[in-house]
């Protein structure tokens, strides 16, 4: 991660609050908006903020990190997905695990929430 891309308090932050505050008025609405499309999607989700930034955790292990950057909203882990939303989500992959949506086009919150919700039921399913 290149630290000079994000605000330098968000990488500071004890809570999901202060990590999202610590980003200019515009960033800190998509990322609240990410937030809760995540929480939907992630029933008795805990929020924590691993590696300096907000994670999700369901059932004691991460579910699903996000991170506002410069340029960008970063999801991470994103591992392949179903056929479909894999093809929906290809032109935001950035690494194999990783996703990024540019704040020069509209964030797509429902694929987001979809992604989300694909990532719980995977890890129900290996429960």
């Amino acid at each position: 991660m290149n630290e000079a891309e994000r605000p330098g308090m968000a990488e500071q932050a004890k809570t999901v609050d202060a990590y999202i505050a610590a980003f200019p008025s515009d960033v800190q609405e998509i990322l609240q908006r990410v937030r809760r499309a995540i929480g939907d999607a992630v029933p008795g989700g805990e929020e924590k903020i691993r590696y300096g930034m907000p994670a999700v955790m369901l059932g004691g292990r991460y579910a699903l990190h996000f991170a506002g950057w410069k340029k960008h909203l970063g999801l991470y882990p994103v591992p392949a997905l179903d056929d479909e939303l894999e093809r929906e989500i290809a032109p935001y992959r950035a690494a194999k695990d990783s996703v990024n949506f540019p704040y020069t086009k509209p964030i797509p919150y429902s694929l987001i929430e979809r992604v989300a919700r694909s990532l719980v039921a995977r890890r129900q399913t290996a429960s």
